[in-house]
């Protein structure tokens, strides 16, 4: 008969077991009703950004494909690591070095390509409003669908090297059996931390000032009554309102993303390795995940065609022939 010590063991017969994780049976309960709340609408939402860009036609834009590989992403986000991390609050880790590696890379991969996408969606919105003339010629469907791509590449190539000691040997920063722990040294925290997050955020907040300077500037020009032969040059330059929102839109996208990053990259900022454990509900890792929830309700609040893609999606009108074709903005 098993000793409460063997018992509490994820192998019993192995004495480089690791304990069982343990917490309260009511805590863990509203731990796993918040955490499961938070994936369901994670994936739902994203879902209906994706199916909204995807379906509807005037929804086909270089913008809206750069937020749709975002919404990616978060898919991935909600769909794959949300829920490996909600079975391993109380349980041990069975799958194995391998899986355990794996399951890292794809979550590196993933959130890196997020970073990515939010500077090329920081770019786009530049060229928008600082040079709306050229940007038809400059910003095409076919040019978002390259950056999409290359963005995704990089990511993958950059986790993979970032990663290569952990991919060579699995399992390495695992203390006992039943446990699946990467530990980032000091050295690959610091380039991480360079090249997905204080880079990134560097060129997004340039960016984005720069198009509020230029927005301000424009403003004034308009409430300055410019002479009557410069009035439709003026107009060709002014940005557009649909421009501006999207700007502060995505701005606050941005907003959101750095506090919910930040706390994860802590470690690295104060010189201390990264370990991350996929058997605890880390307050850092699950504040960096839930910036995948809070993207799409962003948008619901400030996208109108957003929320009339999700009646028509909702109602089953995307069924209809034709509906592809529907005026959703």
């Amino acid at each position: 008969m098993e000793t409460p010590r063997e018992a509490d063991l994820c192998f019993p017969r192995l004495n480089s077991s690791c304990e069982k994780p343990t917490q309260p049976y009511s805590e863990a309960m509203l731990i796993y009703v918040v955490l499961s709340s938070i994936s369901l609408i994670t994936v739902t939402l994203n879902l209906l950004v994706i199916v909204s860009i995807s379906h509807f036609r005037q929804l086909h834009n270089p913008t809206n494909l750069l937020i749709l590989s975002l919404a990616v992403s978060d898919l991935l986000v909600g769909l794959l690591l949300m829920p490996v991390e909600i079975i391993y609050i109380e349980a041990c880790w069975f799958l194995g070095d391998v899986l355990c590696t794996l399951y890292y890379l794809a979550d590196y991969i993933i959130t890196t390509a997020s970073v990515a996408n939010m500077v090329l969606i920081s770019v786009d919105r530049y060229i928008a409003i600082c040079d709306p003339l050229r940007y038809p010629t400059k910003v095409t469907k076919r040019r978002a669908q390259h950056c999409v791509c290359l963005c995704w590449i990089w990511s993958v190539i950059f986790r993979i090297v970032l990663l290569h000691d952990h991919l060579k040997e699995p399992g390495r920063s695992n203390s006992c059996f039943g446990e699946c722990v990467v530990v980032i040294n000091y050295v690959a925290g610091v380039v991480d931390l360079v090249f997905t997050f204080i880079v990134p955020i560097l060129v997004i907040i340039v960016l984005y000032m720069r198009v509020f300077v230029v927005a301000v500037s424009q403003a004034r020009a308009m409430r300055s009554h410019v002479a009557a032969s410069t009035t439709q040059r003026s107009g060709a330059v002014t940005v557009k309102k649909k421009e501006m929102k999207a700007a502060r839109t995505l701005g606050l996208v941005i907003l959101v993303f750095l506090f919910c990053f930040c706390p994860y990259y802590y470690p690295a900022l104060a010189g201390e390795d990264t370990s991350i454990d996929a058997s605890s509900a880390s307050f850092e890792i699950w504040l960096a995940h839930f910036n995948s929830c809070l993207n799409p309700v962003i948008y619901a609040f400030f996208y109108p065609w957003f929320r009339k893609s999700i009646k028509l999606i909702l109602t089953l009108q995307i069924l209809k022939p034709g509906s592809c074709d529907a005026n959703v903005l």
